[in-house]
Order: C-alpha cells, then structure tokens, then sequence
C-alpha cells in the first residue's frame, strides 16, 4: 500500500485543506501482511469520514486500516471537514459542496480512481457517520454502498434535544444548521429516508453499527425503525461497546468485509 498525505486548495472551501489516502499498489508478501497482487486502476474507492473532534489523520492513527485494506485493491480517501457535520454551513464554508462534488473530482485528478457508482463508497464515525449517509441518500446516483459506525442519525430530533444544555454544541448547532434546525431538511436523515423510497433510480445498501452502550444508541434504533418501515435496504448490527477507538478499529473490519467489492 501507499500512504499519501496531501495539502491542495479548494475552491469551494475557499481556503487551503488536506487529506490522507491509501492507494494499492503491487506488493511481494512483507512480515506480518499479505502480499498484493493489484493492477494499476482505476480503483474502487472507499471515502472515510472523521467525527467531531477528528481530523484527516485519525483513521490512520487510531485504527490500523492500511493493514486491513492491504490485500483488497480498494482505495481510502480520509478528508479533512473539520466541525462541519459535511454541511455547507449556516456560518462557515461549504462543506457538502466540497465532500460531495469538489473532493472527488479533485481526487480523481490526482489518482487513477474509478467514477463507476458500483465502485465508490463511503463510511464514517459518529458525525461521519451521518456525513456517509447523507451522501449516499442525496448522491445515490454517486455511491453504491454506505456505512455508519456509531453515527450521530437523528441530530433533527433527538441528539439537538439532548444537547441543548451544553452551549459549545448549541451554538455549533446553529452554526451548521441556522436557528431552524435540519429537521425537514435535506440534512435531515429521516427526512431522506422518505424522500429516497418515493425515488426512482438506484437506491444505495447501508450497513449501520452501533455499541448497546453508546449514548447514541437509541438514535440508531430510531434511525435503523425508519429504514425497516421505508424498506429501505439496511444490514444492522448492534453489540456491547461504547463510543470509542476499540469499537471503531473492529467495526472498520466488518465494514469492508460488507463492502460489495469486485473480488474478482
């Protein structure tokens, strides 16, 4: 594999960001990983999205995703978002412009990746776990397979209710999203979830985790309800675990074991 850091301008952020990402590259077998025997692309791309307090580099410093994607010939692209909830906020930059239009025609100038729907995925924790839903309930013409790991999906409801106490997040809150809120927006998963099965066209499959212990648990039975009564297609699993690293760096497993990739 190669690991590749890269700083670059965006146009639509207005301001200069970076990004990391994991190419495939042919590889003879090293001490302690499988060899690969990949071409030269254009490759499948999974997109990973950070949480709150994250950054671009977290997944690569957390978990040891460059050792669990060594042997699938699939490319990971980690932006940076900041505090943005993949949103083009209220106060501040353009984030869903720059995530869902910007970011991957910028990476697909750099590297040999494919703009096939079936290859392109996305995934995420916590808020990036709402990001990758987002995307793929208002992109489903871009990505064919979503997944959330202990996602923030009912921030409309029920997690701006419980945070309404602390400040720092009611004010960011408002800064995403304006004093309205996402509720009945196109921020708003639940409000996606009805738009997408009154929608011809491709309908992205979703996998979707979360600890019993996490704070966000009972929004994800919220969110996994929806999506039964929509019939939607979801894959769920919930099992003993909180909102941390250790939950994440198993799950991120399980995920690309999900992906519906080209093994071929």
């Amino acid at each position: 594999m190669a690991f590749i850091q890269c700083r670059f301008f965006s146009e639509v952020l207005g301001l200069s960001t970076s990004m990391s990402v994991i190419l495939p590259e042919p590889a003879p077998s090293q001490i302690g990983m499988p060899g690969s025997s990949v071409t030269s692309g254009p490759y499948p791309t999974l997109y990973l999205l950070h949480g709150m307090s994250d950054d671009d580099s977290t997944w690569i410093r957390r978990t040891s995703i460059e050792r669990y994607v060594s042997n699938l010939g699939l490319a990971v692209v980690m932006p940076q978002c900041d505090l943005s909830f993949y949103t083009d906020m209220a106060e501040g930059s353009r984030y869903w412009t720059f995530v869902s239009e910007e970011l991957p025609r910028i990476c697909r100038s750099f590297f040999p990746l494919s703009d096939r729907r079936e290859d392109n995925f996305v995934a995420g924790l916590s808020m990036g776990g709402y990001g990758a839903f987002k995307l793929a309930l208002r992109k489903p013409e871009q990505f064919s397979a979503a997944a959330s790991m202990s996602g923030a999906l009912n921030i409309s409801r029920n997690l701006v209710d419980e945070v309404r106490g602390d400040r720092d997040i009611t004010s960011l809150f408002k800064r995403v999203f304006g004093t309205e809120g996402p509720a009945g927006t196109n921020n708003d998963l639940l409000t996606l979830i009805d738009e997408a099965v009154h929608q011809d066209g491709p309908k992205p499959l979703l996998y979707q985790c979360c600890g019993t212990e996490d704070f966000l648990y009972n929004d994800n039975l919220i969110f996994r309800d929806a999506c039964s009564a929509s019939g939607l297609p979801l894959t769920y699993n919930e099992s003993p675990g909180s909102h941390d690293w250790a939950y994440w760096d198993a799950k991120i497993q399980d995920v690309l074991a999900w992906l519906p990739l080209n093994k071929n």
